[in-house]
């Protein structure tokens, strides 16, 4: 029957609690036609500066994202059908507003002004569950139905200019067919009753996944209150999220349900701050304003009389923010104080003390101390641990510092690669350390592959025939395997130019 795999049925409502009915999914639009569309957008919002892949940051965000997903699975949500075609990528911007929006093909973009904000990883949570199931209740292909007489190229250039619109008002003009950007944004609003059940399904999802139902109201207010304070009449991203009592207090009607309760995670999860979250946020906002102004308040922040009153989540953030400031304005001497501070207070949270000496090697990195660096690297770990990406491109780039050791690292990063090959900062190190042991075939090949990672098939195609051309210039001195890869890598890239050619 139609729309009937996306009809979800909510065990966690309990018989107290009406139903509400899926809206079905009432859309023309497949779910490749919409992943085909997600990528180009997706890969301006990669050639955007404001573009940020944090290896830190994103780790802590995948480590809330994965078991969402995992939770969507589990419920029926998320299809075996859409989990293969959609993307799943969670994209940083440096944006400062507080905003989270979904795209086609399962694109997510977060901006760091929302992370800055959150207190506890329940609330963010909340967030990402939310846009999550506005991709697995397929609202964006029915919102993309209302538009079916648009074609693809200006439907993608239409969100293009709403999103440029959030950043710069003027910017739409040039983006968005026609200048219709009032338009435009009516046409990309979700309903109601999408927005509803977003929060339904998203609610489900995100108890599912073990953490604190709370954080949806807590994250509503947070919301709502941004909306107040940013609301400048200009056009707000992609779509606006409609906030109202009557959602917030629908939330909190499922949150008294006995059976509302975490499942995934330790028991007693109180939607508070933890020491972690609180220096990942401090991260945020430090990465969000990087002005020279904004980077010395923090070193004004951390000797103010009221940090003695803080609470000591607070405390260890304001002391990470000081010391990632201070690195960003090269005040090293400062910087080494203000972490040497940070370590003491972190003392005994493990979760804490990993983010503490992974900003130690940050700073050890910017001063050039590479043995140092290495050394809080192993220090964390032990011997058999797989590294975190964050561990391993710190690695990578001490290595790469000091030309030595780079074997180790090569393999590992094949090895990252293998399994993740749309990391495309992992290909640019791995491109680095390939032209630093002299291996310039695999190097070209490697930088050919982070254009394809960032979506941009025309410029990886120009890099893998570079790649072509060498290895017939080296001759019997080539890489054979490797120059066989890049053949067909090249007839892959190819095709997918020539699709791309097809849908302007």
């Amino acid at each position: 029957m139609p729309g009937a795999a996306a009809q979800v049925s909510d065990e966690r409502a309990g018989p107290s609690l009406a139903v509400l009915p899926n809206l079905g999914d009432g859309t023309d639009m497949t779910p490749s036609s919409e992943r085909r569309l997600g990528d180009r957008i997706a890969r301006e919002l990669y050639r955007d500066p404001d573009y940020v892949d944090d290896p830190i940051l994103t780790e802590y965000v995948q480590g809330i994202w994965q078991p969402l997903l995992a939770a969507a699975r589990l419920r029926g949500d998320l299809t075996p059908e859409l989990d293969e075609t959609y993307a799943w990528e969670v994209v940083l911007g440096r944006d400062r507003s507080v905003n989270a929006f979904a795209l086609p093909g399962a694109y997510l973009g977060l901006h760091l002004g929302l992370v800055g904000v959150v207190t506890s990883r329940d609330e963010l949570a909340s967030v990402l569950a939310h846009e999550l199931s506005h991709v697995t209740q397929r609202h964006i292909a029915r919102m993309m139905t209302r538009q079916s007489q648009q074609a693809p190229w200006m439907l993608g250039a239409m969100i293009l200019g709403v999103l440029a619109a959030s950043k710069s008002p003027g910017a739409a003009n040039a983006m968005i067919m026609g200048g219709q950007a009032v338009g435009a944004q009516s046409q990309l609003n979700f309903s109601r009753d999408m927005e509803r059940e977003a929060d339904r399904v998203g609610f489900g999802v995100s108890t599912q996944a073990g953490y604190a139902p709370q954080g949806f109201v807590t994250m509503f207010g947070k919301l709502q209150q941004a909306s107040r304070l940013n609301d400048s009449g200009n056009f707000p991203y992609l779509r606006s999220h409609p906030l109202s009592t009557e959602r917030m207090a629908d939330m909190q009607s499922r949150i008294d349900l006995p059976d509302a309760q975490p499942t995934a995670q330790p028991a007693g999860r109180q939607n508070t701050q933890e020491v972690d979250h609180a220096m990942i946020s401090a991260r945020a906002r430090v990465l969000s304003n990087s002005t020279v102004d904004a980077l010395r308040v923090w070193a004004l922040e951390v000797d103010a009389d009221h940090f003695k009153r803080q609470a000591p989540a607070q405390q260890a953030a304001s002391l990470y923010g000081a010391t990632l400031a201070a690195i960003k304005l090269r005040d090293f001497t400062e910087a080494q104080v203000q972490w040497v501070r940070l370590g003491e207070q972190v003392r005994g949270d493990v979760a804490a003390s990993r983010l503490a000496r992974l900003l130690g090697v940050e700073l050890m990195l910017a001063t050039g101390d590479n043995a140092q660096a290495l050394q809080l690297l192993n220090s964390g770990r032990s011997a058999t641990a797989k590294a975190s990406r964050a561990e391993l491109f710190f690695a990578a780039q001490a290595k790469l510092n000091t030309n030595s050791g780079l074997e180790p690292v090569a393999q590992d990063l094949r090895t990252w690669v293998a399994a993740r090959p749309h990391d495309a900062q992992a290909w640019q190190l791995l491109s680095s350390v390939y032209a630093a042991q002299g291996r310039t075939l695999s190097s070209i090949r490697a930088q050919a592959e982070v254009s394809a990672a960032q979506l941009d098939y025309t410029a990886a195609l120009s890099r893998f025939k570079a790649a072509q051309e060498w290895a017939r210039k080296d001759g019997a001195g080539a890489d054979h395997f490797e120059a066989s890869i890049v053949d067909t890598r090249t007839r892959q890239v190819e095709l997918l130019v020539r699709e791309q050619a097809l849908e302007r």
